[in-house]
């Protein structure tokens, strides 16, 4: 890669994949046919839908994937017995593995080597004690997972918040299948809070409430069930940081359309920090706009947004002074261990970096271009691909990975002037 002048332009990236895989389960434990307009298509969304073809609900893309439909069932699933493969798919295994508790039969799930080291203990904890049955073949926590389902008979779980909101999003979507109502309350204080207010977004618009106790606690009445809905899916927050990223670095200006601050995505708040940093912001109907300046470090607190921390962290290789990104503990039981991953490679562009448990700070120093090990991460592809717009010699090693959430993302990032620069 050579470095590049300022990007310029208005992109509109592809359909959320935390709404997708949120609507695709929703909508077959819906009653009826429901249309998903705009939806995501990526490795991700592929295994979820897959998934569902195997346990006998139909989803068809019947206009070259521009909408999804999917049959639901009411939470009957018509097979009975299956073995699921969900690659390193974190919320198809989540969100499906509590999505069968409500029904009935006997499932498997299972993924790649690195989904056989990501926990999933604190979701068959909090799930039987509403009355599902879930198994780790293995015993020590992680998938395989085997689910043998009879339904869920309700009552009140209680769940430690600080590793993953989606154990809580898991159960939440599968409680209003439940026979009695359902209290899942949080130990401690939760993580990535805006994508509980995605879940049950996606939950009120299918048709089911959810009380939440200022994240305290939520309540969810059983026997609501869901209906099947006209769902618009709308962008990937956490895809659009790379963009308003890209401007941010380049000292150039660039548009994401069809996200405001009206998004449940709290990835959206990333302009903030962008503007912290002392980039200037834009904002209307239709989208928001990041023109990049003098940048100057900080310490950020990433809570809300943890998947946005790649990105920061390859900005703040350009930033006057040491950046700092805290609340970010979460992060190692990713796709992969994304904080140590950072550290390295960060470290070897020639950044001074500070690693610890829940953070990581980045000082610039001299840089120098590399070839970037992605770690089977789309993110790390992503937000690392940046650094090339002003580094020479920058190389991104199996740029292919983005296909998990964002196939065509290097063909969009070179349609804002980034020709013969990318992998395509």
């Amino acid at each position: 890669m050579q470095p590049c002048g300022p990007l310029r332009g208005e992109v509109e990236i592809p359909g959320s994949k935390s709404y997708t895989n949120r609507a695709l389960l929703i909508a077959a434990l819906a009653s009826g046919t429901s249309t998903l307009r705009r939806p995501l298509h990526s490795d991700d969304t592929r295994y979820m839908a897959e998934a569902l073809r195997e346990l006998g609900i139909s989803v068809k893309t019947p206009d070259e994937g521009k909408t999804l439909t999917v049959g639901g069932r009411g939470g009957d699933f018509p097979s009975k017995k299956a073995e699921l493969s969900v690659g390193n798919s974190g919320t198809t295994i989540r969100f499906l593995t509590a999505g069968l508790c409500a029904g009935r039969g006997d499932f498997v799930l299972d993924g790649i080597d690195r989904m056989r080291q990501r926990p999933i203990q604190d979701l068959i904890d909090g799930i039987g004690q509403l009355g599902g049955r879930i198994t780790s073949l293995n015993g020590d926590g992680c998938p395989p997972v085997r689910v043998v389902a009879e339904g869920l008979s309700g009552g009140r779980c209680l769940m430690p918040g600080t590793r993953s909101s989606q154990y809580f999003s898991a159960i939440l979507m599968a409680a209003p299948l439940a026979k009695n109502p359902c209290t899942i309350q949080v130990d401690g204080d939760l993580v990535s809070r805006p994508y509980i207010d995605m879940t049950i977004d996606v939950m009120d618009r299918f048709g089911a409430s959810v009380v939440n106790n200022n994240y305290k606690s939520f309540e969810v009445n059983g026997r609501q069930g869901y209906s099947a809905q006209d769902y618009l899916i709308e962008p990937d927050a956490s895809n659009a940081s790379y963009f308003w990223g890209a401007a941010a670095v380049s000292g150039g200006s660039v548009k994401v359309r069809g996200l405001t601050r009206g998004s449940a995505q709290g990835d959206v708040g990333f302009v903030d920090v962008l503007a912290q940093m002392g980039c200037d912001l834009e904002e209307d109907d239709d989208g928001i706009r990041v023109t990049g300046c003098d940048l100057k470090g900080g310490e950020f607190d990433l809570g809300d947004m943890p998947d946005t921390a790649q990105t920061l962290a390859t900005i703040a290789l350009f930033a006057e002074g040491r950046t700092t990104i805290t609340n970010i503990g979460n992060l190692r039981i990713k796709e992969t261990d994304r904080i140590s991953a950072l550290a390295t490679e960060i470290s070897k562009l020639g950044a001074r970096i500070e690693e610890g448990e829940d953070y990581l700070s980045i000082e610039p120093g001299e840089l120098h271009g590399v070839e970037i090990e992605t770690y089977d991460d789309h993110r790390m592809a992503m937000s690392l691909a940046l650094a090339g717009i002003r580094i020479p010699g920058v190389g991104i090693l199996d740029p292919g990975c983005t296909a998990k959430t964002y196939p065509e993302y290097f063909s969009d990032m070179a349609r804002l002037g980034l020709r013969n620069l990318w992998p395509q």
